[in-house]
């Protein structure tokens, strides 16, 4: 069976290197789900749960905002976020969750709003994805 190589990068590391069977990621048109032999794509990332199918196992990652070129051998994700679920921590991520909402309430600039709702985001995305797989 064909596969892809998935690859993922962060600012701070390259956290996914490996050949797998499926991609699913969400998109900013809704989840993509990649095959090998996909046709060619380069679209933005949203932050949610990006599943990995590899050998009839399926695994999850919480992903932040980014940016995804697909070939038909490969999928290339940077994003600012890529967390596998046994690594999240669930309180972590609700205090990030906290700490964005009460940030929202004060009076801030418009780079300060992104960087509060791409944080409260990121930690939302975070939350859902432990929340689903336990």
């Amino acid at each position: 069976m064909a596969t892809l190589r998935l690859e993922i990068v962060t600012p701070e590391a390259k956290a996914y290197s490996e050949d797998v069977d499926m991609v699913t990621l969400p998109g900013s048109e809704g989840e993509l789900g990649i095959y090998p032999q996909h046709v060619p794509v380069l679209t933005t990332l949203q932050p949610g749960e990006l599943r990995i199918l590899k050998n009839g196992v399926e695994s999850a990652m919480a992903v932040g905002e980014g940016f995804v070129e697909i070939t038909g051998d490969s999928v290339s994700i940077l994003t600012d976020m890529a967390i596998g679920t046994e690594a999240i921590d669930i309180a972590a991520a609700e205090a990030a969750v906290e700490r964005a909402q009460a940030a929202m309430k004060a009076d801030n600039t418009a780079e300060e709003v992104a960087a509060i709702q791409a944080s409260l985001a990121n930690a939302l995305a975070q939350l859902n994805v432990k929340r689903r797989r336990h």
